[in-house]
């Protein structure tokens, strides 16, 4: 049986507590002369915050490796996303430009984000959601997208699914090694990585830069009669250290400080504007240790994060307007975490019985100013909130899996709020199968923005808003099938998932604050088959398909297309090369604001036609330690348009190489 991942069938690690530290170093890069492989570890840590098994685990997950991050040619966390089933990666621009993920029908502000498992969703934001079209990719080791309610583990914002970054770490046995890449290609594109890690006795280390630069995308689609074609430049940097020190058996402490800056041009929909750019700026850093009690029974660990971010857009008087903008959002966000995990073994009828606890406090602070002299927005706040979390599991008969999550979320300034998951997987081996079944209640706390914000003497944040709130259940199985000569030549999953939202925020009637009035429902089902047929040749298809309405009117909630269909493959003919072809199609997708040919603004529910988008990377190992390879994007040219207004930018190759010595 394989645990339900995406593109490698391979465990991982996910959780806000401390994972084991000392037990989930994973190299940096791989060994010259191989292909990239990761060295995964042998347990997860997801719905219970307790290393598991992959596949006693009651969680729809998908991991993207960093050996699919390289084959597959992802620049952007945008990118890599695309394909994941559940998900829907909506990006309104070309590179580095606002990108949002709809999970399971869930909004893109019920999505967390985690760096290393810590959230690092902009506070600033006004409905607290996370822009996917920033992060680059160079120094991240793998992805991990949990889809579901995870309240119970991550808190606030939770509703819909997690993505945890995970950054690289240094290389077993290795007192250096050097690794990057180089590419460049059309629309003036250049991308560069450099890193060194290593690892010495006691201690071990990884610091590595990248940049990427694009001077010609032009997401405007070509259907605008007003269209001028002007394209918009993209620049991005980041730069990464981490260090780790092993004191004593069972014991690790580690640091890491991570920044990341872009600057885009961006654009007024439906017309170009030449001087229109913006600035995005994080820095993050967090400090955190481990250590092992009572022979290894008990351990806790504690962290201390920290993350800033800047935003600034800015678009002076030009011949086409008059208008002038100077928006600036500053966000920060601490983090204090204390967790454990008790391994209790065996409990009368429970087997590999275990118990994970702790205490999580945050502090959010906002201070942003937007919008025109006369209509300025304005938000000044803070809060604290403190979080008692608690999780257990164990195994009944050998082959019943169950697990539960319990979380307490108390805060200064809204009401707290009481999240719970549970679930179960079943072992069918005389059918090679696994069936799962997992429930729970989720929320997302009211922004500062909108308890506190306001707009000139018009509006006025609500300061009694109540969190958000859903309920989702989901049912699955997973069978491998005997094809092609071997017992898993292919396998076969389904989950079926429903969610209930209640309190959601919007407008009151008169659109002076804000109040729960909001109720609306999705479900769906998400179907994945993975043919094996040969040791040099496997394939994907993943189909989701999603009902999502507004209880109050009745209408599909907007930029949830009801189908979704991704096909992908890899095909490694020699140990030197590999061809990983990747197609997207996505059916018609509703939309609340849209424009005409004309530019003219069309109000109530209108639809964006389907769209198809196919990338092609090929990968040859030119000598030990170098590899070459060249990135196709969006190869028949589609002007596909994930929001209205917002086209696919064009055809794109990149061709580069990378290193490790």
């Amino acid at each position: 049986m394989r645990i339900h991942i995406h593109h490698l069938a391979a465990p991982l690690v996910l959780g806000l507590t401390l994972p084991a530290l000392a037990q989930t170093t994973t190299p940096a890069a791989t060994p010259p002369g191989a292909p990239a492989t990761i060295v995964m570890p042998e347990t997860i840590v997801t719905a219970t915050r307790i290393p598991t098994p992959a596949e006693r685990v009651p969680a729809a997950v998908t991991v993207i490796t960093r050996q699919d991050i390289e084959e597959r040619g992802y620049q952007t966390l945008s990118e890599a996303l695309a394909t994941v089933p559940g998900l829907r990666l909506v990006q309104a621009g070309g590179i580095g430009q606002q990108a949002s993920a709809f999970i399971r029908g869930g909004a893109s502000r019920h999505v967390v984000v985690l760096l290393d498992g810590v959230p690092v969703n902009d506070p600033s934001e006004p409905n607290g959601a996370f822009n996917f079209g920033n992060e680059l990719l160079g120094d991240i080791e793998r992805i991990e997208v949990v889809r579901g309610p995870g309240s119970s583990l991550y808190g606030s914002g939770a509703i819909s699914g997690v993505i945890n970054l995970i950054t690289r770490r240094a290389p077993a046995n290795t007192p250096i090694q050097a690794f990057g890449e180089v590419a460049g290609g059309t629309q003036g594109t250049a991308r560069g990585t450099l890193g060194l890690a290593g690892t010495m006795p006691g201690w071990d280390y990884m610091v590595a830069g990248q940049g990427l630069t694009t001077q010609g995308t032009d997401a405007t689609p070509r259907r605008f009669t007003r269209d001028t074609r002007e394209t918009e430049d993209f620049r991005a940097a980041a730069g990464s250290a981490r260090f780790g020190w092993n004191p004593a058996a069972g014991t690790r402490v580690e640091g890491l400080l991570r920044w990341r800056e872009n600057h885009v041009d961006l654009d007024n929909v439906p017309n170009d504007d030449p001087n229109y750019t913006g600035n995005d700026r994080r820095w993050f850093g967090q400090l955190r240790g481990e250590t092992a009690l009572l022979d290894g029974i008990w351990t806790t660990g504690v962290r201390v994060a920290l993350t800033e971010d800047r935003r600034r857009y800015l678009n002076l008087p030009d011949a086409r307007s008059s208008a002038t903008t100077d928006d600036l959002f500053r966000g920060e966000r601490q983090v204090f975490d204390w967790g454990n995990r008790i391994r209790l073994g065996d409990v009368g009828p429970f087997a590999q019985s275990a118990l994970a606890f702790g205490v999580t406090h945050e502090r959010e602070a906002v201070d942003q100013a937007s919008g025109s002299p006369s209509f300025r927005t304005t938000t000044n706040a803070t809060s604290r909130s403190t979080a008692l979390h608690a999780g257990l599991q164990g195994q009944v008969g050998g082959r019943l899996d169950f697990s539960a999550g319990l979380r307490q979320d108390l805060a200064d300034d809204y009401d707290g709020f009481l999240s719970w998951r549970t679930g179960a997987v079943l072992a069918v081996p005389e059918v090679n199968s696994r069936l799962i079944l997992a429930a729970g209640t989720a929320f997302k706390a009211p922004s500062l923005y909108q308890r506190f914000g306001r707009i000139g003497t018009t509006f006025q944040g609500n300061p009694d808003l109540r969190p958000e709130n859903s309920f989702s259940w989901e049912v699955g199985t997973e069978t491998d099938i005997a094809l092609f000569g071997r017992e898993d030549g292919g396998t076969f999953g389904a989950t079926y998932f429903d969610t209930q939202y209640r309190n959601l925020i919007n407008f009151n009637r008169s659109f002076t604050s804000l109040e729960n009035i909001e109720r609306a429902m999705s479900r769906g089902v998400e179907l994945g088959l993975t043919l094996r047929p040969a040791p040099w040749l496997d394939g994907r298809v993943a189909w989701t398909a999603t009902e999502t309405r507004d209880e109050a009117t009745g209408a599909p909630l907007a930029r949830r297309p009801k189908n979704v269909v991704a096909v992908s493959a890899r095909v490694s003919p020699t140990d030197r090369l590999t061809i990983a072809p990747e197609v997207l199609f996505t059916g018609p997708s509703p939309e609340t604001a849209a424009y005409s040919n004309s530019g003219a603004f069309i109000g109530g529910v209108t639809y964006n036609k389907a769209g198809t988008v196919a990338n092609l990377t090929g990968s040859y190992r030119v000598m030990e330690g170098i590899t070459a390879f060249a990135e196709g994007r969006n190869l028949t040219n589609s002007r596909y348009e994930p929001a209205n207004g917002f086209g696919t930018y064009g055809r794109s190759l990149l061709v580069g190489a990378r290193f490790v010595f």
